[in-house]
């Protein structure tokens, strides 16, 4: 009995993935990045300001997500090999889920912090901490409108984008919690409005580290309906069972597909196997589909079919 099997490799139908020039958009990042840890560090010695000096020290860690998922990004233009038939594609998800951990880990420390500092108040900097935090809320900004249009598409630069917005964020409550502290002297509103900030970046990290988790575990990608891919199968006019039907994330920004189909007719199938491999491309967003046709005249029971 002949199988057919097809892989839809064309990247032509006009679906919006990772856009190309996301290269100049870290380059520009790190590097604001970069001297702005510098202005932090510089200020933090002449001022002889410790939250100046351990905020430069975070956003290293901020530096150091930027270039791995960065480096994911390039990992997955290569060139597949013998070694890699698939190439690096899934390195966008471990970048993803790397900046997951990492903001998490982050989260934690500033509510740990500011918990603390509910018992024991820490004198908060003045002038010089707010205006280096309004260059943080700038310069962090600009850095996530960069990465904001991506973050819908692809959960690397989601991750990229999550990172430089909590900083802003962070640095909006430096600012907001340093007026205050200034008018009133209400020592209590730095920590209390740094927990604030905490929460609502977990919220925001928590799906992001869900989604990193299942793609890495091979789950069927946010935003595909697997259920509609089997309808759809089931519903082609020579289609007797769809089975073995299986759904994954190749990468951050592309799904695999791969299915058994037993046909009613054995010949050529190559219109078919065409045709659904550009509707699976243009209804489903898969960007590759192998598909085995059958008679149906031998037992899949081996195979692992899944329950949908």
């Amino acid at each position: 009995m002949g199988h057919n099997h097809s892989h839809d490799h064309d990247h032509g139908h006009g679906h919006t993935h990772a856009p190309a020039n996301y290269g100049i958009a870290f380059g520009f990042g790190i590097i604001l990045n970069t001297l702005f840890i510098i202005v932090e560090i510089i200020y933090g010695i002449i001022g002889d300001s410790l939250a100046l000096l351990a905020d430069a020290g975070h956003n290293v860690s901020d530096v150091l997500g930027l270039i791995i998922a960065w480096i994911a990004v390039w990992l997955g233009k290569k060139e597949p090999t013998k070694k890699r038939t698939y190439g690096y594609k899934r390195s966008s998800i471990l970048a993803a889920l790397f900046n997951a951990i990492f903001l998490l880990v982050a989260i934690g420390a500033i509510a740990w912090e500011a918990i603390n500092r509910f018992s024991s108040p820490a004198p908060v900097a003045g002038k010089t901490v707010i205006i280096v935090a309004i260059v943080g809320i700038v310069i962090n900004g600009l850095t996530a409108l960069l990465f904001m249009a991506g973050r819908k598409n692809d959960l690397n630069i989601r991750g990229a984008f999550l990172h430089m917005a909590a900083d802003a964020l962070v640095s909006l409550g430096v600012v907001i919690a340093g007026f205050i502290i200034l008018w009133t002297g209400w020592q209590w509103i730095d920590p209390m409005v740094s927990l604030v900030i905490s929460i609502v970046i977990f919220f925001s990290t928590w799906g992001l580290l869900k989604e990193s988790i299942n793609l890495s575990l091979d789950a069927v990608p946010e935003g595909i309906d697997i259920h509609k891919i089997k309808e759809y199968l089931s519903g082609l006019p020579t289609i007797l069972e769809v089975h073995d039907l299986h759904v994954w994330g190749m990468s951050t920004t592309e799904a695999a597909l791969t299915v058994h189909l037993i046909c009613s007719e054995i010949g050529d199938n190559d219109e078919l196997l065409q045709k659904l491999t550009r509707e699976l491309h243009d209804e489903f967003d898969i960007e590759h589909a192998t598909i085995q046709i059958e008679k149906g005249t031998y037992n899949c029971s081996l195979q692992s079919d899944t329950k949908v």
